[in-house]
Parts: structure tokens; sequence; C-alpha cells
């Protein structure tokens, strides 16, 4: 049974929020994900926070 996702240092760039947590293979991994509603803009595959940190910069939501 895989851990469950427990984020931590939370963080705020925009309208996107990045956390940082540990997949199933305990490596720290982060998040970047669109928080305006009907974005759906999301990505769990950064090996660090910088680029997490340049993605939600780079992220423009076509949600007006």
């Amino acid at each position: 049974m895989p851990a469950p996702d427990r984020f931590h240092s939370l963080m705020q760039i925009g309208p996107v929020q990045i956390g940082t947590y540990r997949d199933r293979y305990g490596r720290t991994k982060h998040a970047a994900v669109c928080t305006t509603d009907g974005c759906g803009w999301s990505v769990t595959k950064y090996t660090t926070s910088t680029a997490a940190q340049l993605a939600a910069r780079s992220h423009r939501c076509r949600i007006h």
C-alpha cells in the first residue's frame, strides 16, 4: 500500500501553488498546480523546486 501524499513547503506564485512531497520510492519531488477554477494545469514530476518555480512563473492561465 503506497504512502499518502503529504505536501510540505507550500509556496504560492500567482495562481500556481507549489508543494514538496516524497514519492513512493522516498525521493523528494515537487508539484505545481494552478488553483484557478476550471484551469486544470498541474505537473507533479519536478525534481528541483527551482524547476517548479520556473514553471509557475511561466504558466499563463487561459481562464479569464
